[in-house]
């Protein structure tokens, strides 16, 4: 049991909140939401997929990032891209066309979004691809050597929620030639307000009515060097490169902290942050 009143540490406020209904596609900017076990509400919810069922993401193909993602009626979608126009997707029935797909080492079944949505998205993209929606939320287990038992995540990397500093992007920047947005990162829930990298030391957040166990840091790749408003990658290298003198753990570079949701409840800009529980830095040395 949490003791919420057990003196607090208010450290700052939601300045942004983000979901990313498509894995790699365009994001939309929110004012409020729902936290819920597996994420944000329609956060990752749908993934694109080769014919075989193998996760497609801006690693392979950068052009993702142009393809904008607004919600449509009933749960589903409307995908846009400059010169192709748009395609209205119509959220699948949880008893429609079955595909088992993969994200990383995971299998998950989940239900094929039709021709339509296919035919579209392999014109956009330029190589042939399926889009796949996760009706069952708790198929997908949250990585178990970080996440608590029970927690799970959708069609996320690896946790259900990313959550990201503008201080600590503000540092990383004094050390980068060029600044990069925070955008490229990708974050669920943006903060501001406390030190740069304060968060290491977090573990459990209360925002707004939610609960957030923060598991991990999270492990950065070349997305981040991709501009999300051209596709292209301005400087290889960067912020890579500038990470991996900085912030070098768990074998890799890292930015922002994997959460997961311990307490679901609605969240919204404006919201104050606050710790309930704090430890040593988890940004363990590689």
């Amino acid at each position: 049991m949490v003791n919420e009143k057990a003196s607090p540490t208010a450290v700052g406020r939601v300045v942004a909140l983000h979901v990313h209904p498509v894995k790699s596609l365009g994001g939309i900017a929110v004012a409020d939401g729902r936290l819920e076990p597996c994420g944000l509400e329609d956060d990752r919810r749908w993934m694109v997929t080769d014919p075989d069922g193998g996760f497609l993401t801006q690693r392979q193909v950068a052009r993702m990032a142009l393809v904008t993602v607004a919600r449509g009626a009933g749960g589903g979608l409307v995908l846009a891209l400059a010169g192709h126009g748009a395609q209205a997707v119509v959220r699948p029935p949880a008893d429609g066309a079955r595909r088992t797909v993969r994200v990383w080492a995971d299998s998950v079944p989940a239900v094929d979004a039709g021709d339509a949505a296919a035919a579209w998205l392999t014109g956009a993209l330029g190589r042939p691809c399926r889009l796949v929606y996760l009706h069952d939320v708790a198929a997908r287990p949250a990585d178990p050597a970080f996440a608590p038992p029970g927690a799970t995540v959708g069609f996320a990397d690896g946790f259900a929620v990313l959550v990201a500093s503008r201080e600590s992007l503000a540092a990383l920047n004094r050390d980068l030639a060029s600044p990069v947005p925070m955008d490229r990162f990708r974050p669920n829930l943006v903060l501001e307000g406390a030190a740069p990298w304060a968060e290491d030391r977090w573990r459990l957040l209360a925002v707004g009515e939610a609960l957030l166990r923060l598991v991990k840091p999270c492990s950065r790749c070349v997305v981040t060097t991709i501009d999300q408003q051209t596709a292209e990658r301005p400087d290889p290298r960067e912020p890579l490169a500038t990470l991996a003198r900085t912030r070098r753990a768990w074998g890799g570079v890292v930015f922002g902290q994997n959460a997961v949701v311990a307490r679901p409840g609605r969240v919204a800009v404006g919201d104050a942050v606050r710790v309930l529980e704090e430890g040593p830095s988890n940004l363990v040395p590689a």
